[in-house]
């Protein structure tokens, strides 16, 4: 494994898809975005599925079985069974688990994907606080999910009722934009009651024993958009990641991110899984060239010179200004040289 609080994006002589037994993908913003598969995932998993690579699928998003994603995988031509599923829901029923007896109740503020997870782990859901339950667990559950929900989980809270939450994504990506995510909702309870969830979900460490124990996995490469639970929970885990760029995070947030967000590898889509991954280099007058392009400091902005494609420029960029910040986060200004490559 390579080392994390990375100064520099790293390369690869082979293709990633060879280099590591199992792809632990990330779904909303990688894989699908709204519902519909982004541009080149369905072809790239179909090919490093093709070449040996095990591929599952790992997502903080509670509100589905692992059979429905399944499905709508299938759906969109990514062949997947439920065993390839992953969800912070399966993550947090686990750790629920390990601390009540089985039959325990437990107050589920979420979907369906939430109850069958603790069915799974042989706990019983219901539905009030008046129900005595042992636990309040909480994950996203659509944008109908009801008001009167956070009030049942604050009522059984503020009785001293242990509180769990999938997952904290304050965000979740969709076909119009970015919508409030399980951690939004968390938030609101979180004000009423005054209390602390435990969380399961990316990128703390029950969420990747979850998926280790599920897939089997001996070299993994974690593959997301988002620099707080994909990026952060490979470096929890000590494992390698791949930062696509079909999500919700920019290239101006990747060039600012701490030692714990700095990804592996950059690519733009999946297609980045074929591929090897070129090395950056350093220069002996402080600069980071990759491809065509030489990437330094100059004064308080980053700087950028030379041709060829974006994602080159973007991993020069990524080791100058990662090795500027040290363990910090870079704050160099950085728009000029983003537009340079269209950002």
């Amino acid at each position: 494994m390579r080392q994390h609080g990375r100064s520099a994006p790293g390369g690869s002589a082979t293709a990633l898809s060879a280099a590591y037994d199992t792809a632990l993908l990330d779904l909303d913003g990688v894989v699908y975005a709204g519902g519909e598969a982004i541009a080149h995932a369905v072809e790239a998993l179909a090919e490093a599925r093709a070449g040996g690579m095990h591929l599952a699928y790992v997502t903080n998003n509670a509100l589905r079985t692992p059979d429905a994603v399944a499905a709508h995988l299938t759906e969109l031509g990514v062949p997947a069974e439920p065993a390839d599923v992953i969800t912070s829901a399966q993550a947090v029923a686990r750790l629920v688990a390990d601390r009540l007896p089985q039959g325990s109740r437990v107050l589920v503020i979420g979907g369906e994907g939430l109850r069958v997870a603790l069915r799974e782990r042989g706990l019983v859901p219901v539905e009030s606080a008046d129900d005595d339950p042992a636990a309040v667990v909480q994950g996203y559950g659509g944008p109908e999910l009801p008001w009167g929900r956070f009030a049942e989980a604050s009522y059984a809270i503020a009785r001293g009722v242990p509180w769990y939450a999938s997952n904290t994504d304050l965000t979740i990506p969709g076909a119009r934009g970015i919508a409030p995510g399980n951690g939004a909702a968390v938030e609101v309870v979180r004000i009423a009651t005054g209390a602390e969830p435990q969380v399961a979900g990316k990128p703390l460490p029950p969420m990747h024993r979850e998926t280790i124990l599920r897939t089997g996995a001996r070299r993994p490469l974690v593959v997301g958009d988002r620099l707080d639970t994909d990026i952060e929970g490979a470096y929890n885990g000590g494992v390698d990641s791949l930062l696509v760029l079909t999500g919700v995070t920019t290239p101006a947030v990747l060039l600012a991110a701490r030692p714990e967000h700095r990804p592996t590898y950059v690519d733009a889509d999946l297609r980045g899984l074929l591929t090897g991954q070129p090395e950056v280099t350093g220069t002996a007058e402080g600069a980071f060239r990759c491809g065509g392009w030489v990437a330094a400091v100059d004064g308080d902005a980053l700087a950028l010179d030379g041709s060829g494609g974006p994602v080159d420029g973007l991993r020069a960029l990524c080791a100058a200004a990662w090795s500027h910040a040290g363990d910090g986060a870079c704050g160099l200004e950085t728009d000029k040289a983003l537009a340079r490559l269209g950002w």
